[in-house]
């Protein structure tokens, strides 16, 4: 992988780049412990090879910035900041979760850290999105909401339709599609006649971008562009971030469909020890880059803990936080 060096990042963003990719990292090979040992009984999507991707884009946004996101969100949800011990109590189920155990790993919500929505439905969120950005429109709060999905989801109705409203109301919203080749179990090229996904949002009128999403420097300066143009009345960004993901479309998929000498070149090209490598080149002492790893460490293995040692919701939760409605007899 190729750093682009030219671009500047100021070197606390840098380090704070590293800390978020570094708790990705820590927390997906803790989650894939968990499931093969048993601890855990659910369904998985990881972000291995996605890392760098969430973490510096996540730089690039405010706390109060919104963010909604897909299934196989859990690398954009902890860039965003949602606490750990709360994350790992909705993946298990538990009363103490971000969602009182009732969403699950698919649909984690948590308005204080502005992960607003994760949706189970491929292509879902971008409608979504456009409704927080235009009720920011309509307040003047000065929000910016940040939606992130798939390369399969440019497929979908509820992506073009989105998009192109977007533009006509100069939405305050960055599409960021984190383009890791293969929809599911499907290459790109086999499910999509375009052949570059950024050529869609020409049909728009909207700003297309497309960046090397495993390329910190890069992807940060997008996402920064993208967010202060919408931050600034500038409409919506449609940022393509070419990536890769390591493992299968979900925890147990093998990932035969991938030719395997595409897989190893993206494992020898893994973003995270290149980024490492790249600010120990820039002067950050090893020492401090294994200071944050081992605070990341134990930081994932309180939560853990916290999320097993929680109890599961009461069987009365099931009919709390739904919308009911009386049915005459």
């Amino acid at each position: 992988m190729t750093l682009e060096n030219s671009i500047a990042v100021a070197p606390a963003v840098l380090l704070d780049i590293y800390r978020r990719a570094a708790l990705i990292r820590a927390a997906d090979e803790k989650f894939q412990k968990m499931i093969s040992s048993g601890q855990l009984q659910i369904l998985y999507y990881s972000p291995r090879g996605q890392e760098i991707l969430s973490a510096a884009l996540m730089t690039a946004v405010n706390k109060t910035d919104y963010l909604v996101t897909t299934y196989r969100g859990i690398h954009d949800q902890l860039a965003k900041g949602i606490p750990l011990r709360l994350l790992w109590a909705e993946f298990a189920g538990k009363a103490t979760g971000t969602c009182k155990g009732k969403g699950g790993p698919m649909h984690i919500t948590h308005p204080d850290s502005g992960v607003m929505v994760t949706t189970g439905i491929v292509g879902a969120g971008l409608p979504i999105a456009n409704g927080l950005a235009l009720a920011s429109q309509l307040e003047g709060d000065g929000r910016v909401t940040v939606v992130c999905f798939g390369d399969g989801s440019t497929n979908i109705g509820a992506f073009h339709e989105a998009m192109n409203l977007a533009q006509i109301w100069l939405l305050p919203v960055v599409f960021v599609c984190q383009n890791n080749l293969y929809g599911e179990h499907t290459p790109q090229a086999m499910s999509t006649g375009a052949k570059e996904l950024i050529d869609r949002a020409l049909g728009y009128g909207i700003k297309g971008v497309q960046v090397n999403g495993n390329d910190a420097f890069a992807m940060h300066a997008a996402a920064a562009a993208a967010v202060d143009r919408a931050r600034t009345g500038g409409g919506p960004t449609f940022i393509e971030a070419k990536t890769f993901r390591f493992l299968g479309h979900l925890l147990g998929d093998d990932s035969h469909y991938i030719p395997a000498p595409e897989m190893a070149a993206a494992r020898a090209a893994d973003p995270l020890p290149a980024y490492r490598q790249e600010l120990v080149t820039r002067g950050v002492g090893e020492a401090v880059l294994s200071a944050i790893d081992a605070e990341i460490a134990a930081q994932v293995e309180d939560a853990a803990r916290y999320a097993l040692d929680s109890p599961y919701p009461e069987a009365g939760e099931i009919r709390l936080d739904v919308l009911q409605s009386e049915i005459a007899p």
